[in-house]
């Protein structure tokens, strides 16, 4: 697929973007390191790539993006370090808030809010509440989330539900799993990108990653901006969805 200079530099792809595009925003630490700052500046640039990424999502024609914040497994990092994540969650709501608010964006966030602090729980409903009529582009912003975590939290509410008779056993299916879960508002990811260079998934979307397509590139995330995610979804356009079909199958329907 062809591709084109966007209003501001970067190639926008000609083609048909994937609907929804999940984030694993990686290399904070690294891109700091190699500066020889402390991790906390490299959070803090990775908080303006972020901004700068969600700016230009919606003119490369995307709907939904999912960006990974804070993980369940991040708390076992240093006491400092997870007090610098959960300032810049505060910070990134008060410093664009009101252009997320005007540029028509929707703010959700998924992931398990037991044992946060007040003054965060705050922010992430002021978020929720001020964008809440948005619709020209969603982003779910994954915080004290993690896969396994959220799948057993659906789990947990299908096993009540037949505890207490108001379901049967035999009649869970995966469309009740799946309708549990913190991203069941929206539509599954067509596209997980990875960046940093690293190629694994981190508990993210486990449910929601089965027919994603991967890109994994070799950026670290204060460096990334809208010319990144327009590479990505060029990668994207090369691939062929099967959606678990064979080639021969898909012939075979056709014809």
């Amino acid at each position: 697929m062809a591709v084109r200079p966007g209003r501001d530099g970067p190639l926008i792809p000609t083609g048909a973007p994937p609907r929804h595009v999940a984030l694993i925003m990686d290399g904070n630490g690294r891109w700091a390191k190699a500066r020889g700052l402390p991790r906390a500046l490299g959070h803090r640039a990775g908080v303006n790539a972020l901004k700068r990424t969600v700016e230009g999502a919606a003119d490369l024609g995307l709907e939904w993006m999912t960006v990974f914040g804070f993980s369940t497994e991040n708390w076992r990092r240093p006491p400092s370090e997870v007090t610098e994540l959960m300032r810049l969650l505060k910070l990134y709501v008060e410093t664009d808030l009101g252009r997320l608010e005007r540029d028509g964006v929707r703010v959700h966030v998924i992931g398990r809010r037991a044992g946060l602090a007040p003054d965060i729980l705050e922010v992430i409903d002021r978020a929720e509440r001020r964008t809440a009529h948005n619709s020209r582009f969603h982003l779910q912003v994954a915080f004290n989330y993690g896969g396994r975590a959220d799948l057993a939290d659906s789990a947990r509410r299908l096993a009540t539900a037949v505890a207490e008779g108001r379901l049967d056993p035999g009649l869970i299916n995966e469309a009740m799993l799946g309708a549990g879960l913190s991203t069941a508002e929206g539509p599954e990811p067509d596209l997980i990108v990875r960046t940093s260079g690293e190629q694994r998934i981190s508990n993210f979307l486990l449910w929601e990653a089965a027919y994603a397509e991967f890109v994994f590139q070799d950026v670290l995330w204060p460096d990334y901006g809208p010319e990144h995610l327009a590479a990505a979804l060029h990668e994207f356009s090369m691939r062929e969805r099967r959606y678990g079909a064979s080639e021969v199958h898909d012939v075979l329907a056709a014809g």
